[in-house]
């Protein structure tokens, strides 16, 4: 019998796996045999998030020369490197476009057309377009793979679970809030992907409650108002009569920074400085665990201000009064207590200074007596984020993306570490075009967007939603419709996955934030006693060892290569062992 692989989930985390077996597997696991068979209902390459079947007026949030799906030498794994074209080399595009993820889609195909071609000859590839429902099976056997729609299981001697973004139950609050929109006639649309969302129940001119300022709220604006027919024209909105009109808010407030429009010159900062592999070394081996407020936070701000301070000392001198190697000594000593006098005597400027507790609450202290001055005071702040985000001069922003890059490789090693981090770097690194936010300016002069400020909150009274903000006290907009816009959180406990619910019912172990637990060293899935399961693997967002995504950067290590890398080392290894004890 034919040794058999089978990988559940084929987007762009399957895709990268698969392109790892190629890579290793004339060196672990040549001129042998071996089915893998690929399971998703969506097309292999793109999947769900990045099938080609999708409205072409929602982008990828990144330039087309920062999307590779190949590794290069900056990628730290055993396997060879396998070099090929970022999203903008492959598309023939300009590397500063924002490419519309039909064309990600496409990218995504080639990628995965291209790994099958590079597998050797005794490797076939199999696709089931199905969902797979289960899997059980020994852990010393094979396992069994079970699809929706098909009565015999797929047999296999391991199963790798790439599944990508899960679907979710609804919490508690949103359970309450649906429930009541049921009973009185509301509308109530719960975290999802937005290009899967019915939006056919927010009707025209009608108020909508929006609760999620990032870029599930960005594809949101641009299907309710481009997507039935509305068009810019330069600064202006030109609506169509058919929008309703967005009340949006959040935690903080304000929408993700916009991405950085100019590319970079000179000296990078030397990274990682003070969070690099020594440090997580040291965090991992404390008897007692580590809490990330108080141990891993203080790491990562000093390696971020060292990113900040190397770039504006060595690029714009002139903003400071000492020079950068006394500031260095100084700062690579300085504590909590001593650091901000060392920064405000070498920095006069405070927009020179690095304040992340600033930029996470950006409206902490900003109150406006009515919704309609919060609007103009929302439109100046945006308005600046683009001006700043825009302007070489604020190079030391682009450094701080750098050093929030440097850092996430790290953080891949600790594990879960609850959703803050998660979300602080989405905010400060992966937030949306320029042009996006243009669209968001010219869209609120026209009143089809209204911003609601800081700390949203919603209650359901009085037969409708009721929306409140910090940053207009005693106010409130009342709507017939919310719209929960965010990806739902991926928990094992409340996926809608039944294979991952199944999985984790029958001992496999999760997080307290609910994320599958595997082995950080090649990802084997974890039971509650903490012993890997021999036999079962699983990488991507729904667990434990979460990267900063399936496709990355060129030139920054992409964590998720190193991941995949070590599954597929580790899944070669062990088919290898297992046929040469059957031939034996």
């Amino acid at each position: 019998m034919r040794p058999s692989l089978v990988i559940v989930g084929v987007g762009p985390r399957g895709t990268g796996l698969l392109e790892r077996i190629a890579a290793n597997a004339p060196n672990l696991y040549a001129a042998s045999e071996l089915d893998v068979h690929l399971v998703d209902p969506y097309p292999p390459g793109g999947g769900r998030i990045w099938r080609e079947a999708q409205s072409p007026l929602l982008w990828m949030n990144s330039h087309a020369e920062d999307v590779t799906m190949f590794t290069d030498e900056t990628v730290t794994m055993e396997g060879p490197v396998r070099e090929g074209p970022t999203l903008h080399e492959w598309a023939g595009v300009d590397g500063r476009l924002f490419a519309d993820r039909q064309r990600q889609g496409a990218y995504m195909r080639w990628v995965y057309e291209q790994t099958v071609a590079a597998l050797p000859a005794g490797i076939r590839v199999h696709h089931h377009p199905h969902l797979a429902v289960r899997v059980d099976g020994p852990r010393d056997g094979r396992q069994r793979v079970w699809l929706e729609g098909r009565t015999e299981p797929l047999l296999a001697d391991l199963v790798v679970l790439t599944i990508g973004h899960l679907d979710a139950e609804l919490d508690e609050e949103q359970g309450a809030l649906a429930s009541y929109a049921r009973t009185h006639g509301l509308v109530h649309l719960p975290p999802d992907f937005t290009a899967d969302s019915d939006l056919s129940s927010l009707k025209a001119g009608e108020p909508v409650l929006v609760r999620g300022f990032g870029l599930a709220f960005v594809d949101l604006m641009v299907l309710l108002t481009e997507g039935r027919g509305g068009r810019h024209e330069g600064d202006t909105y030109l609506p169509s009569g058919r929008e309703p009109v967005l009340h949006v808010g959040s935690r903080r407030g304000v929408p993700y920074h916009s991405k950085i429009g100019y590319d970079w010159t000179g000296e990078r900062p030397p990274l990682p400085r003070f969070f690099g592999p020594a440090e997580v070394d040291s965090l991992l081996a404390r008897p007692d665990g580590f809490d990330f407020r108080r141990d891993v936070w203080p790491l990562i701000e000093k390696e971020l201000g060292f990113a900040h301070y190397h770039r504006l000392f060595t690029a714009h001198p002139e903003r400071t009064t000492v020079a950068w190697a006394d500031f260095e000594e100084k700062y690579a000593v300085a504590d909590a207590v001593s650091l901000p006098a060392l920064v405000a005597a070498a920095v006069p400027d405070p927009a020179d200074r690095l304040d992340l507790s600033a930029l996470d609450h950006p409206l902490d202290s900003v109150r406006h007596p009515s919704y309609d001055e919060l609007q103009d005071g929302l439109r100046a702040y945006i308005e600046a984020d683009l001006a700043r985000r825009h302007e070489p001069a604020h190079s030391p922003d682009l450094a701080v993306f750098l050093g929030l890059l440097s850092v996430y490789g790290q953080l891949v090693r600790l594990g879960d570490i609850g959703s803050w981090w998660h979300g602080f770097f989405s905010y400060l690194a992966s937030g949306p075009p320029g042009p996006r936010l243009r669209q968001m300016l010219a869209l609120s002069r026209a009143g089809v967007l209204k911003f609601l400020g800081a700390d949203m909150t919603v209650t359901a009274e009085d037969g409708v939603f009721r929306a409140t903000s910090a940053t207009v006290p005693g106010a409130h907009v009342e709507a017939r419709a919310l719209v929960e816009a965010r990806l739902p959180n991926p928990t094992v406990e409340r996926t809608r996955d039944r294979l991952l619910r199944e999985l984790y019912a029958e001992g496999a172990a999760a997080t307290a934030e609910g994320l599958l637990a595997v082995d950080p060293a090649d990802g084997r899935v974890l039971d509650r006693s903490g012993s890997p399961h021999p036999r079962r693997f699983a990488l991507g967002p729904h667990t434990d060892a979460r990267g900063s995504g399936a496709f990355t950067r060129p030139r920054t290590g992409g964590p998720a290569f190193r991941q995949n890398d070590a599954a597929a080392r580790a899944v070669l290894a062990f088919l290898r062992d297992l046929s040469g004890h059957a031939a034996a």
